[in-house]
This record gives structure tokens, C-alpha cells and sequence, in this order.
């Protein structure tokens, strides 16, 4: 295991704790703190802890938001000096560390007096396999679940004379669109971005391939589809059509897209809602569809999207557990999942309720075709993680952005990320 792993949770960093534990406090009831880290999720949580005590009016729960990367910092070194939160949000990318350092609670039989059979009857193998720590036992309560889709500007479309993005769409169709709408407008068509979920990923599953084997340590970069994959999406920033990787190191796609810059970008359904708030001025110029397929598959038919989720967690060791865990029940409940659902930030784990989170945007005048994110389970991909992740994943993008850059050939670069993975199993 590299140093800076062996390290983990051996000392505390000298960062501040995240703010406060439940209490009791003079007026007889029990205080619980909630860490999330998306503003524009707050309400949406409020909503759902208010839910729950105005049910139990003994209870109080305050929602705390943090910015993404100062929430890890900070779950840490509560983690390390036992003063977690009562309750907070955990991220595939780190429930398998919490995990194994005991440092989150084991819930598998948090619902077995209600249905020892609750989470299998209600929430997908994607989700469930979202709150599995490396023992395969259930850390977390299913929160939301996403796909990846592809947002399109219609103007843009419409001055090249072509037609809008539809489940019929291949790659080809992609490329092909990207060309005419950069002659017809001079702006970007595809803008393919170096990102992982959000990029090629998505391409990697649907040619066939994948990034990790079925045994969840080996890679997949030496897989033939992989490599042909990932050729075709690298080779992409060769067209003038499609901006190069300097570019996004100054400007994201999105904003790209929403400075009307560029004709499409891939995006997650959990930035949709605030998008369509925070850009009036595209009311009416840009919608989303499913993610074009691989034409020529090595296997399957070709479709694939990334989806991953978030849980709702808690520390084995709070001094008010089972008042939480009947919190978090609450959270995993039809009634709990319908509110977050209701709150349009995210579309709820919970299997029926999809269309909670569309109905959410019957508000806007001008209509997104949203039900694509729904359709696309049909055929969701697992967000590719493993314990070792942390390890292998900045080696992985260092050696991704290399072969962008020219640093090192193709070839170089595909074996750089295998032996990446191959070499952080081996750390352990």
C-alpha cells in the first residue's frame, strides 16, 4: 500500500472536524447533524428530515452543507478522532474505505423486523451494489441513482441542417453531426471530454469492454474492445470539431455548452434541475437524449450508460445509533424516497419512483425530454470502482491526459493504466 494509504486513519489531520454530534440539549430532545455536500440538494433533505419529525417531534435534525472536497477532508479526521456526524451522504468512491476501517455502521439488517427482504424488493443490484462494502454486506441506506445522457443545442442543429439526437444514433451519427454543425456554425459539435462517468466510460461498456473484470481487480485495458474504445475516443480531439484537452483544462463542457460554444456534451441527470434554473436564456435552444450506441459492438448491442448512486450513512458508534437507524429507515421508506424524488435534485433509489423526479419539471414552460435518463436503466453499467481505486485512479488519468498530450504513444498509455491496477491490488 503506498504511504500516504498506510496512513489513513492511523492519525488525525490537523483540519477542522466537521461541525457537531447529536446532543440533548435543554429542550428535552435529541438533536441529530445531517452532512450533505450539494447547496442545491438542501432543501430537498430539509424536506425529507422534517418528514420524519414531524412524526417524531423529539427528534431534531440539522442539515449541514459543505463543499465537495473539504466534506472528505473533513469526514475524515471526524472518522479518525470518533466524532462523525450522525448522518451524512457516502460516495461509491469511498464507502469501500469507510468500510473496511469499521468506520461506517453495518446496516444489512437495518429493515429485518419490517421484510428481511427490504432492499432486495425495493432497490436495484446497481444500487445495492453501490452500498456493499468489500464483506458484501450493506453499508448505507440507497439514496438516489443516475445515468449519463447526451445534451444537444437545437439551434445549433437546426442552422446544419440536421436531425436531433434519438435512440437511433450510433457513433457514426455523432461524428457525422459533429462535422456538419462545425461547417455550418464554426462551433464545436462533441465535446469529448477526458473525464471518466462522464466520458469514455460510457464509450468502453458499449463497445464491449470494460475498465475492470468481473473480478473486480483485474483491469480491462489490454481488452481488445477496451483498446478500440478508447482509440476512438481519444482520437476524437484530432477532429477540429471536438476541443482538445487544454481547452477543458480552462473551460468544462458544460459551461462550453451553456456559453453556446459547442452542439453536445455527455451529462448526468443530477445537474439537469439547476441547469435549466441557472440558464434562462437557453429556454427553448437545447434538450437531451440517449446516448448514442456503438455500431459495432464486440458484444451486447451496443448501449451502455454509467450509473452510480449515492447512500445515506452512519457512524457505528454515535451515541444516539438507533434513533438514527430509525431515521434512516425513514430515508429508505416509499415515503422518504417519494420526497427526495419530489425535490428534483435527484431521481430516488427506490424502484417505481423515477417519475417523482420527472414530474419536477412539468414546472418549466419548455420541456426536456428527462424520461431518457429513466429509460436508460434498461441498460446502466455499474460505475466502475473497487477498493483499490484511490490508488489506481490519478495514475490512470495522468497516463489518460499523456497520450492526449502526445507525452507517450497509445500503446504506452493503455499499458500504463493496466499496470496501474494491476499495481495497486499488489500495494495493498
Amino acid at each position: 500500500m503506498k504511504k500516504t494509504q498506510k496512513l489513513l486513519f492511523a492519525a488525525c489531520a490537523a483540519v477542522a472536524l466537521l461541525s457537531g454530534c447529536s446532543s440533548q440539549s435543554a429542550d428535552g430532545k435529541t438533536h441529530l447533524t445531517f452532512q450533505i455536500w450539494d447547496i442545491a440538494q438542501r432543501d430537498g433533505m430539509q424536506a425529507l428530515c422534517d418528514a420524519y419529525t414531524e412524526k417524531h417531534p423529539e427528534v431534531e435534525i440539522e442539515v449541514q452543507v459543505t463543499s465537495w472536497s473539504e466534506y472528505w477532508t473533513k469526514l475524515e479526521a471526524a472518522a479518525i478522532s470518533n466524532q462523525m456526524p450522525d448522518i451524512f451522504w457516502m460516495h461509491t468512491n469511498e464507502i469501500l474505505k469507510y468500510a473496511d476501517y469499521g468506520k461506517i455502521a453495518d446496516l444489512t439488517d437495518l429493515y429485518d423486523e419490517e421484510d428481511p427482504d427490504y432492499f432486495q424488493e425495493h432497490f436495484s443490484e446497481v444500487s445495492l451494489s453501490n452500498i456493499q462494502g468489500s464483506d458484501g454486506r450493506y453499508y448505507g441506506v440507497p439514496k438516489d441513482k443516475d445515468t449519463v445522457g447526451l445534451v444537444y443545442n437545437k439551434e445549433m442543429f437546426d442552422a446544419a441542417g440536421v436531425a436531433y439526437p434519438d435512440e437511433t444514433w450510433t457513433w457514426d451519427d455523432l461524428c457525422e453531426a459533429s462535422q456538419k454543425i462545425y461547417d455550418a456554425t464554426g462551433k464545436y459539435g462533441y465535446m469529448a471530454y477526458g473525464d471518466d462517468q462522464l466520458g469514455y466510460w460510457n464509450f468502453v461498456y458499449q463497445k464491449g469492454g470494460y475498465i475492470l473484470a468481473e473480478d473486480g481487480v483485474t483491469g480491462g485495458f489490454d481488452n481488445p474492445a477496451t483498446i478500440d474504445a478508447m482509440r476512438f475516443y481519444i482520437d476524437l480531439q484530432k477532429e477540429d470539431w471536438c476541443p482538445d484537452q487544454n481547452y477543458f483544462a480552462e473551460t468544462t463542457p458544460g459551461t462550453a455548452f451553456f456559453s453556446e460554444q459547442g452542439a453536445m456534451f455527455l451529462e448526468g441527470n443530477w445537474n439537469i434541475l439547476s441547469e435549466m434554473q441557472n440558464y434562462p436564456n437557453m429556454e427553448g435552444k437545447w434538450d437531451v437524449a440517449v446516448l448514442p450506441k456503438c455500431p459495432d459492438p464486440a458484444s451486447g448491442d451496443g448501449r451502455a450508460t454509467i450509473s452510480n448512486g449515492l447512500c445515506y450513512a452512519t457512524s457505528p458508534t454515535g451515541k444516539n445509533l438507533e434513533i438514527v437507524k430509525d431515521v434512516l429507515r425513514f430515508f429508505g421508506s416509499e415515503e422518504g424516497q417519494r420526497i427526495q424524488g419530489e425535490s428534483g435534485a435527484a431521481i430516488p433509489a427506490y424502484e417505481g419512483l423515477e417519475q417523482t423526479w420527472v414530474g419536477v419539471f412539468d414546472q418549466f414552460d419548455y420541456k426536456l425530454n428527462v424520461q431518457c435518463f429513466v429509460d436508460m436503466f434498461d441498460y446502466s453499467v455499474q460505475s466502475v470502482n473497487n477498493k483499490y481505486r484511490p490508488t489506481w485512479k490519478p495514475d490512470v488519468s495522468e497516463a489518460l491526459l499523456k497520450i492526449y498530450s502526445g507525452q507517450i504513444s497509445f500503446e504506452e498509455g493503455m499499458q500504463q493504466m493496466q499496470d496501474a491496477i494491476y499495481q495497486a491490488s499488489l500495494d495493498d
